[in-house]
């Protein structure tokens, strides 16, 4: 959290103041992008008491790899969803099977793409009786796809805690296809108006006894060895330390980091994951891992490079730093206009301008709002800090992952009101320019003379 001051002051007075070649890189490297493959219809609706899984299909928005110079293009995908256990009782473990039977992409190049290159991930949403989003993740296995070829079905698995008894609905969401051929690319397939429809419908049934609701949610569901991913808790005890870990099949990896919940149970942290055989995320309250003082594992796939170099070529790899969440401002006091005794009225200004740099990366949006202090005058006379109002303005600059949005028009006060945000997206940040016209109401009658107040901006 990051926060700042200004010092904001008035005067009263007697007188008035008056890209086509990455296209062709693209294919002489052999790049393993991806690409829509259009065509195919709309499932209707599952039905409610299904207790079968049924394949659907769903419209499918897919953004191949900047470097394949290949837009944006809309598809179709067919994808089932199954469980190992169709009636489970509360607080069992389900594991869950996303197969996309058909991906709304193809091979965008002439040059086969080999064996064994192809990492998938993926969403899973949970309806009905609980609400939830379950990470799955596949191996990297597939069979060779030729030049310009379709792109082969693929599976992926999780797992989810039962907290709830009832009709619970299971629907296929985004996807990713990361590919380790001369290059690390992902080329990630959202789902275009989600919810898609339900493929699998179980039935869970309430034993009594407790319920262990901590949970988690994984920024990314898959990375290089050696990057970090960021974990959400919630439901944990109010205070408690939280280890998050890497797992590898039953056993720990030694990938550990140590976060603090806040007072309604919840943390943001991050983990680095080293270890190429981690296959899940898990966090515990305690000194190891319990399932019942724990939530998790939440499927997570480590890419690595692989598939061989071809002879001629040469791999080249490099890397981007997340970076932090911060503001910078053009000077730190405002001289506001000057009102007349036996007048009053609106003493403006124009707040300097804020601008808001969000370099994280991640799924986590921002706010910047602001409160200020009485302001004081002469002989102790005071103008009160409900006085001040302000019209916030947000600039987004050009190429922002996220949107800015201006906060609403009003009085700032002791309490504090949102001078501008971005909300939290699937990728967000960007560069941001924040502004505001300030009006200060001053009363007919006060004393006249100097006043100031601090008004204090706080980035969270």
């Amino acid at each position: 959290m990051r926060s700042t001051v200004r010092r904001v002051s008035t005067r009263r007075s007697g007188a008035r103041r008056h890209p086509a070649r990455a296209r062709r890189w693209a294919a002489a490297l052999g790049v393993g992008a991806l690409v829509v493959a259009g065509g195919g219809g709309l499932a209707g609706p599952a039905q409610a008491l299904a207790t079968a899984s049924v394949p659907v299909d769903f419209p499918t928005h897919c953004i191949p790899p900047a470097i394949a110079g290949i837009p944006p293009i809309d598809g179709t995908t067919k994808a089932e969803i199954t469980v190992d256990n169709a009636a489970p009782k509360v607080g069992e473990t389900v594991t869950v099977t996303y197969t996309v039977i058909e991906a709304a992409a193809s091979n965008p190049v002439d040059l086969a793409l080999p064996a064994d290159i192809m990492t998938p991930t993926g969403k899973v949403t949970v309806g009905g009786a609980q609400s939830a989003s379950v990470t799955v993740t596949g191996p990297k296995k597939n069979d060779p796809v030729p030049g310009k070829g379709v792109f082969p079905s693929f599976s992926m698995t999780g797992t989810f805690t039962v907290t709830a008894p009832g009709q619970i609905t299971l629907s296929p969401g985004d996807y990713n296809i990361h590919t380790s051929y001369i290059m690390e690319l992902d080329t990630p397939c959202t789902v275009t108006d989600p919810p898609a429809p339900v493929s699998e419908t179980i039935i869970a049934t309430d034993e009594g006894g407790q319920v262990n609701e901590r949970a988690i949610r994984l920024g990314a569901a898959s990375g290089p060895a050696g990057g970090a991913v960021s974990v959400t808790g919630s439901k944990f005890t109010p205070g408690v330390s939280v280890t998050l870990a890497g797992r590898a099949g039953d056993r720990q990896t030694a990938d550990t980091a140590t976060v603090t919940a806040d007072g309604s149970g919840g943390f943001d942290g991050r983990l680095t994951v080293t270890d190429p055989a981690t296959t899940g995320i898990v966090a515990y309250e305690g000194g190891s891992w319990d399932p019942a003082k724990g939530a998790g594992p939440q499927a997570y796939t480590v890419t690595t490079g692989g598939g061989g170099v071809p002879d001629g070529s040469q791999q080249l790899k490099t890397s981007v730093r997340a970076g932090t969440l911060s503001m910078v401002q053009d000077g730190d006091t405002v001289e506001m206009s000057a009102v007349d005794l036996g007048r009053g009225g609106a003493s403006r200004g124009s707040l300097r301008t804020v601008t808001v740099e969000d370099y994280r990366g991640g799924p986590a949006g921002w706010s910047l709002t602001g409160k200020v202090t009485d302001f004081q005058g002469p002989g102790g006379a005071t103008i009160g800090a409900s006085a001040l109002g302000w019209t916030p303005a947000c600039t987004t600059k050009a190429g922002s992952p996220s949107t800015c949005l201006a906060g609403s028009a009003g009085p700032v006060g002791s309490g504090g009101a949102t001078l501008a945000s971005a909300p939290n997206g699937t990728v967000t940040g960007g560069e941001f320019t924040v502004d505001a016209r300030l009006a200060l109401t001053v009363p007919a009658y006060t004393a006249p003379g100097a006043y100031s107040g601090v008004l204090t901006l706080t980035l969270t």
